[in-house]
């Protein structure tokens, strides 16, 4: 089993910053793919930003040019650098990795519990 630690979020004013945090750690081979989804009332849950183990980065047209999520480090750690948060921010941020499973090597994709992310005056 794998698990996920986030940490990171709150409140903030418009054009502020936080930066997320999310710590793989049990039965982890390998992680093919990190990085962040969110869900904000009443829509769907939509990428955020995600990056794989070489380094390729995908992130959400809307968060584009304002926020940044890292490489995958030797703790298995991601992090997600959020700037010039607007309102339309304000979700629950998960994250999520995929995980080759030994001795198949078929991928599963785990959870964080969530993180909440406000973004009001």
């Amino acid at each position: 089993q794998v698990q996920l630690v986030e940490s990171g979020g709150g409140l903030v004013q418009p054009g502020g910053s936080l930066r997320l945090s999310c710590a793989a750690s049990g039965s982890i081979f390998s992680i093919n793919r990190m990085g962040w989804y969110r869900q904000a009332p009443g829509k769907q849950r939509e990428l955020v930003a995600v990056v794989s183990s070489g380094g390729v980065t995908n992130y959400a047209d809307s968060v584009k040019g304002r926020f940044t999520i890292s490489s995958l480090n030797a703790k298995n750690t991601v992090y997600l650098q959020m700037n010039s948060l607007k309102p339309e921010d304000t979700a629950v941020y998960y994250c999520n990795a995929i995980v080759p499973q030994p001795p198949s090597l078929d991928l599963n994709s785990y959870w964080g519990q969530g993180t909440q992310v406000t973004v009001s005056s």
